[in-house]
């Protein structure tokens, strides 16, 4: 199970840049079924060669029928994060032709495919490094309360540099608002506990990051806590950014600035999950 939850955190961290972009709705919505089987088929040739290199399982060595069996395994977790993604930023709904919705979730199931793929050869020897770091970093003499705050400001300065890198090329496109206009408020507060979700499996439930390391780090001690901060954070750097493009005013409606923030902040908040499992 945490195997699936590493594919899937991997498939959102790289997935998620191209879900914010109109033009993937616009050719997936006219791709005709010739055009879909061979994006999907070019796209599971692509992870089963990152599969037989790594895999996004912790296996040594893959023989051929495994590595095509995970790859269709990958295959399958990048569309169903695919999916999921597209139902929560309403690009898919109930009202959506069949042939649209399926154009839709095979071209956005591309990046999520691969980042699934890709998940344990980048995020995990990132952790592995990190591993080795620590263990090898002398204890320096200090009071524990001068190390909690330490490692709290460490771990919130790794929220927003990660947040930073994956929503700041997102906030001044014009993706934002047209989907902030398309979301119900109360859609909102899935959108939200979607974000809250998304962080807390890729920092606590993937594997990629030791929980009980992270409970002794900080003051930040509890997950959800933890959790919780870090969407605080992603917040308050969606709306720097999206008044930095000037894509908020002054003169904007607050139900605007609302919306464009909770859209924005489900990137922020992804990014800020993978910053600091990566400290």
């Amino acid at each position: 199970m945490q195997a699936v939850l590493r594919g899937a955190s991997g498939s959102f961290l790289f997935g998620i840049p191209l879900l914010y972009t109109i033009e993937v709705w616009s050719i997936g919505s006219a791709a005709q079924p010739p055009l879909l089987l061979t994006v999907l088929g070019t796209t599971f040739v692509v992870v089963l060669l990152l599969t037989e290199i790594e895999g996004f399982r912790r296996t040594l060595t893959l023989h051929p029928l495994e590595a095509i069996l995970e790859s269709i395994e990958a295959l399958g977790i990048g569309l169903v994060c695919a999916a999921i993604a597209l139902v929560l930023l309403r690009r898919v709904t109930l009202e959506t032709p069949l042939s649209e919705a399926l154009g839709k979730l095979i071209f956005e199931g591309v990046p999520f495919s691969i980042g699934v793929a890709l998940a344990r050869s980048t995020l995990s020897r990132s952790l592995d490094n990190r591993a080795r770091r620590t263990v090898n970093r002398p204890r320096l003499l200090a009071a524990p309360s001068l190390f909690s705050v330490r490692d709290t400001l460490v771990d919130l300065d790794a929220t927003l540099i990660g947040t930073i890198l994956i929503a700041f090329s997102i906030a001044p496109t014009e993706e934002i608002p047209i989907l902030a206009a398309d979301i119900p408020p109360l859609w909102l507060l899935l959108l939200m506990a979607a974000s809250l979700v998304f962080s807390y499996g890729i920092v606590f439930a993937s594997g990629f990051s030791d929980r009980s390391e992270r409970r002794q780090r900080g003051l930040l001690i509890s997950p959800i806590t933890e959790t919780l901060v870090a969407y605080l954070v992603a917040l308050l750097a969606s709306v720097i950014m999206l008044i930095f493009f000037q894509q908020l005013t002054l003169q904007d409606p607050w139900q605007e600035w609302l919306g464009d923030t909770i859209v924005l902040a489900l990137p922020a908040a992804i990014g800020g999950a993978a910053g600091r499992i990566l400290i």
